[in-house]
C-alpha cells in the first residue's frame, strides 16, 4: 500500500524524541482501569498472566496488547490502549511475557522477540475460552515485532483476527541493537542491561546448572546479554543467529492480516532498516506511517490517550 501521510503534531515540548520516550517511559499516568488477572499453563509448563479489563456492556470485540523489553501488563502505554478500547466497546487483555508480571517463571527460558509459540499460545486459549468474533493485535517494541513475525510466518491465522498494530517495533533486530549500542542511547541501553542482569541473575541461582556466575559477569552490553543467555536458552547459536532469525523485516511480504506499522522517525532506537518502506509499498495490507516525532513510543497529545493509541482504534475500526 502507499505510505500513510501522518496527521500526528507533537506538542512543541515532545518534539524532542528523547523527551517524548523518556517522559512516556517514567512520568505518564493512566488512572481508572480495573484489571482481573488470570493465569494460563503454557505447553512446557510454564505460565503467563494474561491482565484483562471489559467494557461496560458484553463486548464480542478484543484487543490484545502486547509489551517491550521488560515491560508488563500495567505499564502506561499498556493501559493507555485498554483504557481507550475499553472506553469505545472492547475488552482488553494485557500479556504478561515469561517472568514479566512480577513473578519469575518457571523454566530456564523466558521471552524474546520473536517467541511466537507464546503468543499463539494466548490467543488458542482465548479462543478455546471466550466467544469473541473480533480480535486485534496491538504489539509494542519487541511484542511489535513478535506480532509481526506471527503474522508473516503462520499461514493459518484464524478468522478472528481482523487487524495488527505495530509500535515503535525494531524490524531489523540487528540494526536496533546496533542503535543501542550508540553513545545517543548510553542511558536507555544501561537501563535495559542492568535490569535483565539483575533477572538473570535471580534465574542462575534456580538454573546453576546452565550458568554460571562467571558468565553473568561477562555481559558487558546488550548484544552480550543476547549472546550469554537469549540466544542459548531459546535454542540459537548465538545473537546474531536469533537477531537474523527472529527479525520480523523478512516477515513482512507474506503478511495478510490488515496491519500497521507506526514508527516515530526521530525514534533513537530504531535503524533504517526498521523503516520497511519497499515492503509496505509491495503488500496491500501492511501500512506504514512515519511521524516525524514521537520518539520511542512517545507520542504524546493533549488530553488523556496517546496518538498511536487513537491510530489503533482508528485502524481497527475500519478493518473490522
Amino acid at each position: 500500500m502507499p505510505i500513510i501521510e501522518s496527521t500526528y503534531k507533537a506538542p512543541y515540548f515532545f518534539r524532542n524524541g528523547h523527551v517524548s520516550t523518556i517522559y512516556s517511559g517514567l512520568i505518564r499516568r493512566v488512572n481508572g482501569i480495573e484489571q482481573t488477572r488470570e493465569r494460563i499453563i503454557l505447553p512446557d509448563d510454564d505460565f503467563l498472566d494474561l491482565d484483562w479489563s471489559y467494557t461496560e456492556q458484553k463486548s464480542d470485540k478484543l484487543i490484545i496488547i502486547l509489551h517491550g523489553l521488560e515491560g508488563n501488563g500495567q505499564r502506561p502505554y499498556i493501559t493507555g490502549v485498554a483504557k481507550l478500547f475499553n472506553n469505545n466497546k472492547f475488552d482488553a487483555v494485557c500479556v504478561n511475557f515469561r517472568g514479566c508480571s512480577g513473578e519469575d517463571n518457571f523454566q530456564y527460558r523466558s521471552y524474546h522477540s520473536g517467541a511466537t509459540e507464546d503468543l499463539e499460545a494466548v490467543i488458542n486459549h482465548i479462543l478455546k475460552t471466550t466467544t469473541y468474533s473480533e480480535i486485534s493485535i496491538n504489539g509494542f517494541s519487541l511484542g511489535g515485532n513478535m506480532l509481526l513475525k506471527y503474522l508473516g510466518e503462520r499461514h493459518n491465522i484464524p478468522n478472528e483476527i481482523k487487524a495488527g498494530i505495530a509500535v515503535s517495533v525494531p524490524c531489523d533486530l540487528y540494526g536496533s541493537c546496533q542503535e543501542l549500542h550508540k553513545v545517543k542511547n548510553f542511558a536507555y541501553h544501561q537501563n535495559f542491561k542492568n535490569y535483565l542482569v539483575r533477572r538473570l541473575r535471580r534465574k542462575q541461582k534456580l538454573h546453576a546448572d546452565k550458568l554460571s556466575v562467571e558468565a553473568i559477569k561477562s555481559i558487558k552490553t546488550l548484544k552480550d546479554f543476547d549472546d550469554v543467555y537469549t540466544s542459548k536458552a531459546h535454542g540459537f547459536k548465538d545473537a546474531l543467529d536469533y537477531y537474523s532469525q527472529c527479525s520480523s523485516l523478512q516477515f513482512l511480504p507474506t503478511i495478510k492480516t490488515p496491519t500497521l506499522i507506526l514508527n516515530a522517525l526521530n525514534d533513537s532506537f530504531l535503524s533504517p532498516e526498521c523503516y520497511p518502506v519497499k515492503e509496505a509499498k509491495q503488500n496491500a495490507q501492511l501500512f506504514l506511517e512515519m511521524p516525524k516525532y514521537g520518539g520511542h513510543v512517545g507520542f504524546h497529545l493533549y488530553g488523556k490517550s496517546y496518538y498511536n493509541e487513537k491510530r489503533a482504534l482508528e485502524f481497527v475500526l475500519e478493518n473490522s
